[in-house]
């Protein structure tokens, strides 16, 4: 009975030792971002990967809804909000690490029209007619209530003088990729959306940009989590250094902050 225990008690602790390492080296930074951050963030961390060997589990969608799942529990290291307000709702919330946060990028917002649309050069200023423009065509944007490029767009268009008119023919979408995807399919004939998914959409032009001033400026924050597992810290580093600074800008964001490395 003794050596059946003795033999028991020994298998534990091999087992233990060999599971340990594996336990231990969890080697996934799970990310929730921004949908507008999808092609640079991408090659941001495959960079990071080919440095450190760290893979990635990234969920890209509207900042309002990556909080509240991370308000719910799910398992992020890393939050990046397209707006200060959703990184603001996370920290109130008690979900965020409020010293790792820093506003990290810039970007602003453009009216898009398909590849193939008559519309072209639009002088976005004080009291232009979206309405008119748009005919009997829809208009997309995320959602004015929730998604970030739909609360900029409301306020650009609202100081602009143009929301009132143009609001019925508004389709609003889940996130700015999806309104970015409707224009481009041709089942709207224009959309509001940030100038980077812009870029790397062929299926859209753009035809204006919305004047600065016309709307809050559109910060990105980034953050560790405060459930964040050993390590983020490392990839927070790398996002504001000189490497990721390069590839952030030639998507089209503007680097907020000084490179660190």
């Amino acid at each position: 009975m003794l050596r059946i225990a003795g033999l028991f008690t020994a298998f534990v602790i091999l087992a233990g030792a060999s599971l340990s390492p594996a336990a231990a080296e969890d080697k996934t930074i799970t990310v929730f971002a921004a949908a507008s951050m999808k092609n640079a963030l991408d090659e941001v961390d495959a960079a990071y990967t080919a440095r450190t060997g760290v893979k990635f589990s990234v969920s890209y969608a509207a900042s309002s809804v990556l909080a509240r799942q991370i308000e719910q529990g799910a398992p992020a290291d890393v939050f990046v909000s397209a707006d200060t307000d959703w990184m603001d709702y996370a920290i109130s919330r008690k979900t965020i690490d409020e010293p790792s946060r820093v506003n990290l990028l810039g970007n602003s917002i453009v009216l898009i029209a398909p590849k193939d649309s008559k519309i072209d050069n639009v002088a976005i200023t004080q009291g232009f007619d979206l309405a008119k423009l748009a005919g009997d065509g829809r208009i997309a944007t995320g959602d004015v209530k929730s998604v970030p490029v739909g609360k900029y767009a409301k306020a650009a268009l609202t100081s602009l003088g143009a929301w009132q008119a143009a609001e019925p023919k508004f389709a609003m979408a889940e996130s700015v990729r999806a309104a970015l995807t409707l224009v481009a399919r041709g089942e709207a004939a224009l959309g509001i959306v940030y100038s980077t998914d812009a870029k790397v959409e062929p299926g859209v032009k753009i035809v204006g940009t919305f004047p600065a001033g016309s709307h809050p400026a559109i910060i990105y924050p980034v953050a560790a989590t405060t459930h964040a597992k050993a390590g983020t810290n490392d990839y927070l580093a790398f996002l504001r250094s000189s490497a990721a600074k390069t590839i952030l800008e030639k998507y089209g964001f503007k680097f907020l902050v000084s490179p660190t490395i």
